[in-house]
C-alpha cells in the first residue's frame, strides 16, 4: 500500500507514542515464530516495558515445549498486536525483535512490565507443570498503522 492510497483510505501510520499507547492498552497478540518455512502463530499475553521490549511468560507442561524450543533457536519473532472497536477504528502493529531469557534477577522488571497482560486461568484445566520461563523481546523494528472515524 503507498502513501497515497493510505491517505485515500483514512488509514495512517502510528507516532511512537500512539504505538506505545498500543501495547500499553493491549495485553495480548500473536507471536510468530519460524517451523519448517511455515510460521508457528501463538496467540499470547505480554506486557511492554514502556520503552523498548516486550515480555513474554510461558507456562511450561509436560516434558517438551514446542513454544520453548522454537523460541530458544530463533534469531527473530514477529509479534502482532491489534485492536478493532469498529469497522472503521482500529489499530495494528506489527513488531520484530529478539528473543532473550529472564534471568532470575530480572523477574521484577518482567512482573512490573506484565501488569496489562491478560491472564487467562490454565492451571486449573492443565496437566502438572514443569515450571514457568521469561522472554524479553527487544523491539527492533516495527510497522503500525491505524484508521479512527
Amino acid at each position: 500500500m503507498s502513501i497515497h492510497e493510505i491517505r485515500e483510505s483514512g488509514t495512517s501510520r502510528m507516532t511512537e507514542e500512539e504505538l506505545g499507547q498500543l501495547l500499553t492498552d493491549q495485553g495480548v497478540g500473536v507471536l510468530g515464530l519460524a517451523e519448517g518455512g511455515l510460521p508457528y502463530l501463538l496467540p499470547l499475553s505480554f506486557g511492554y516495558d514502556g520503552e523498548e521490549a516486550l515480555y513474554f511468560v510461558y507456562l511450561l507442561f509436560g516434558p517438551e515445549s514446542r513454544k520453548e524450543d522454537l523460541t530458544d533457536r530463533a534469531d527473530l519473532g514477529r509479534f502482532v498486536v491489534y485492536d478493532a472497536a469498529a469497522v472503521h477504528d482500529w489499530r495494528s502493529a506489527s513488531l520484530v525483535g529478539r528473543f532473550e531469557t529472564v534471568a532470575d534477577d530480572e523477574w521484577d522488571d518482567l512482573r512490573a512490565a506484565m501488569e496489562n497482560a491478560w491472564h487467562p486461568d490454565l492451571f486449573s484445566s492443565a496437566e502438572p507443570m514443569r515450571g514457568i520461563e521469561g522472554y524479553r523481546f527487544d523491539i527492533e523494528s516495527w510497522t503500525a498503522i491505524q484508521q479512527s472515524k
